[in-house]
C-alpha cells in the first residue's frame, strides 16, 4: 500500500475508535433511541438534499435489509448498551466480535466454512469476552455487555446482507441506508422514551451533544465509510480488513484519556484475549514454506 493509504486507513481506525467516546459523550444529551435517529437522519443529508444520482446502487431489498439490522437493531442496542453501563473502551472492543458472528452466519448462510485458525480465533475470543463478564458488575453494566454482544450479532447479520448485495460503492451505499432507520427510531424514541424526554433533549441541547452527533454522523459514518470504501476498492480486503483492529486500540486509548476509563487487571486481561482473537482470525500468517523460499 502507499504510505498516504496506509495513513489514510490509520485516520479511519482513529475516527471509528473515537466514535465511542462521542456516543458516551452525546447521550448526556440525548436518549439512546433518538441519538439512533437523529445521527442516520444526519447521514441520510447527502440523498435529501442532492437527490443522489439515480437511485441506490443496490436493489432496494439489500437497502432495507441493511438499514433494518444495522441502524434499526444494531446502533441502537450499542447506544443503549452503553447508556446503561457499558464502558466505552470496552464496547469498542466487545463490537468486534461482530467478525466471529458473520462467519457463523456466513457458514450458514453462504456455507463459508470457517478455517481451524478462524474457529481457534473466535474461542479465544469469547473466552476473553466471559473473563470481562466475570468483571462487571451484575445489573447494569453486564446488562450493557449483553446489548453490546447482541449489537455485535446484528452488525453480523447487516454484513451478511452487505456481502450479498456486492456494492460498487460502499459509501453511497451507506448513505442510501441511512433514509431507512430515521422513521422508525423516531417512532421507536416516541414510544420508549417519551416526547417529554425528547422535548427535554432539544430544550436542554448543548453544543458538545451537537458536536459529538456531527462527528458520529459525518466523520465516523460518511468520512469513514467514503475512506474505507476507497480502500476496499483499491486494495484486495485481506490487505484492507487488519486495521480494522486499531479500532479498539484507539477506542480503548481515548475512552481512558478523554473519559476516564480504567481497567482492571482481568477486564485489560480479557480484552487482550480479545485482541488475539481477531487477530489470529483476520491476520494472514505466512506459510512456513513461503518463508523460507
Amino acid at each position: 500500500m502507499r504510505a498516504s493509504h496506509i495513513l489514510l486507513a490509520v485516520a479511519v481506525a482513529a475516527v471509528w475508535g473515537f466514535n465511542f467516546v462521542a456516543i458516551k459523550v452525546g447521550l448526556r444529551d440525548f436518549p439512546p433511541l433518538l441519538f439512533s435517529c437523529l445521527r442516520f437522519a444526519l447521514a441520510a443529508l447527502p440523498v435529501v438534499v442532492l437527490g443522489w444520482g439515480k437511485g441506490p446502487p443496490v436493489p432496494w431489498r439489500y437497502v432495507i435489509g441493511i438499514g433494518v439490522m444495522l441502524g434499526v437493531v444494531k446502533f441502537p442496542l450499542l447506544f443503549l448498551g452503553i447508556d446503561v453501563g457499558m464502558p466505552a473502551g470496552l464496547a469498542s472492543l466487545v463490537l468486534q466480535a461482530q467478525a466471529f458472528f458473520t462467519a457463523i452466519f456466513a457458514a450458514f448462510v453462504l456455507g463459508d466454512r470457517p478455517g481451524p485458525r478462524q474457529i481457534g480465533g473466535m474461542v479465544v475470543a469469547f473466552a476473553g469476552v466471559g473473563l470481562i463478564a466475570l468483571e462487571m458488575p451484575a445489573g447494569d453494566s453486564l446488562l450493557g455487555l449483553g446489548l453490546t454482544l447482541a449489537a455485535a450479532a446484528a452488525w453480523g447479520v447487516s454484513n451478511i446482507v452487505m456481502k450479498q448485495a456486492k456494492a460498487p460503492d460502499l459509501f453511497s451505499l451507506m448513505v442510501w441506508v441511512s433514509l431507512i432507520p430515521p422513521l422508525p427510531l423516531l417512532a421507536m424514541s416516541l414510544a420508549l422514551e417519551g416526547p417529554e424526554r425528547i422535548l427535554h433533549a432539544f430544550t436542554t441541547l448543548t453544543l458538545v451533544g451537537v458536536g459529538s452527533l456531527v462527528y458520529i454522523a459525518a466523520a465516523a459514518t460518511l468520512f469513514g465509510f467514503a475512506a474505507w470504501g476507497f480502500l476496499m476498492r483499491h486494495y484486495p480486503a485481506s490487505l484492507v480488513a487488519p486495521f480494522s483492529l486499531l479500532v479498539p486500540i484507539f477506542g480503548m486509548s481515548s475512552s481512558a484519556l478523554l473519559l476516564g476509563e480504567t481497567f482492571t487487571a482481568a477486564k485489560l486481561a480479557g480484552g487482550l484475549l480479545v485482541f488475539a482473537g481477531l487477530a489470529l482470525s483476520v491476520l494472514k500468517l505466512p506459510s512456513p514454506l513461503r518463508a523460507r523460499a
